[in-house]
């Protein structure tokens, strides 16, 4: 199976998955505020990576579990982004494409 067909794959069960549990209904915004969240999430990983945390709380995480927490919140930001691209229509790796052509075009040898 090629690469695309997985990702189509992935995020055709994705969609699903957020219809079943009645998430998929709620409108861009709502799919925003999301993201916005899981971003945050990611910030606080990658700061847990990069200075570690000084919680009381907490017992401080191994290598491994900072990294599978970083992946698990970049995952999570993910499929915000793939939901979000699913309610407009816009094609998944469409995204990716215009990424590369906005930068190669933006960036373009002179």
């Amino acid at each position: 199976m090629k690469e695309a067909d997985t990702c189509q794959s992935v995020i055709i069960w994705l969609v699903d998955f957020y219809r079943q549990r009645n998430w998929y209904q709620y409108s861009p915004f709502v799919h925003l505020n999301f993201l916005t969240e899981e971003v945050g999430e990611v910030s606080r990983a990658i700061r847990a990576e990069e200075i570690g945390r000084d919680h009381p709380g907490e017992r401080p995480a191994t290598t491994a579990e900072k990294r599978a927490n970083l992946k698990e919140e970049l995952a999570d930001a993910l499929d915000q982004v793939l939901v979000i691209s699913s309610l407009y229509d816009i094609d998944a790796a469409d995204l990716l494409t215009a990424s590369e052509q906005k930068l190669t075009q933006r960036f373009k040898q002179r």
